[in-house]
């Protein structure tokens, strides 16, 4: 089974000079889906640009990325909602928590948090979720929601076996993407007690590009390096994880 790219800012500026290539190339090496986060209205545009020009390929979320909280946080939430409501987006994301840029609007990221996810239940679309440095403040809100079908993934998952137990108890996955290959990455410590039907692939181009590319822009062709290497953790073969990982994204987004 082809790969999915479960988180690819592919509507970046980083992008524009040859991005539909660059999105042929990476079907051509054998990822078949690219889901696209949302960071605030500003982005907007562009990321449903990129959706109109590759239908049933480049599939857009909706969301309000923690780090875009700031004094207009409700004007942005207004956004959301009436994006939302138009029934065109597989899931409410990137949103979540950052503890590690900025605090000073934290209560503000707080009550964003709840609102999307109360959104997302009532949609019953999953949540793609960012939570640097705020694994386990996450999972305390989700908790403190109590809404129990409320599905997603914790985004460029780097916590701790703990974290992850929890995140599974709540029927969450998390998603895997270049750090896997970094050396003091950590992950080859921790995937080996994650079964595999909790793990999504993603590059989050154009950032965090995985061995060999690191330091250099992301693109989602990589992903293949970042399968190779979570084969290599689990020690089963390259189409393994292919299949299993792309079946969890297509359960989880919905993706017909």
């Amino acid at each position: 089974m082809p790969l999915i790219d479960t988180h690819t800012h592919l509507y970046s500026k980083e992008f524009d000079s040859g991005r539909n290539d660059l999105i042929r190339t990476a079907i051509e090496g054998g990822v078949s889906k690219f889901l696209m986060p949302d960071i605030d209205s500003k982005w907007t545009e562009a990321m449903l640009q990129v959706a109109a020009d590759f239908p049933g390929v480049c599939l857009p979320m909706s969301g309000l990325h923690p780090c875009s909280v700031k004094a207009n946080y409700r004007e942005e939430l207004n956004h959301l909602e009436k994006n939302l409501s138009t029934g065109k987006f597989i899931a409410v994301g990137e949103m979540g928590i950052d503890l590690y840029w900025d605090k000073s609007f934290i209560k503000e990221q707080d009550e964003a948090f709840m609102i999307q996810c109360k959104w997302a239940n009532e949609l019953k679309l999953p949540v793609a979720l960012h939570t640097r440095e705020a694994t386990t403040h996450a999972i305390d809100l989700i908790h403190k929601l109590n809404l129990p079908s409320l599905t997603g993934v914790f985004h460029c998952f780097g916590g701790t076996l703990e974290e992850a137990q929890e995140i599974m108890k709540m029927g969450f996955m998390m998603g895997i993407g270049g750090v896997v290959t970094y050396k003091n990455g950590g992950l080859d410590k921790t995937l080996p007690h994650i079964p595999i039907e909790y793990i999504v692939l993603e590059t989050d181009a154009p950032y965090l590009s995985p061995v060999p590319h690191r330091g250099k822009r992301n693109e989602p062709v990589y992903l293949k390096h970042i399968a190779e290497k979570v084969a290599d953790i689990y020690n089963v073969s390259y189409d393994v994880i292919a299949d299993k990982t792309s079946s969890n994204a297509i359960k989880l987004f919905n993706l017909q």
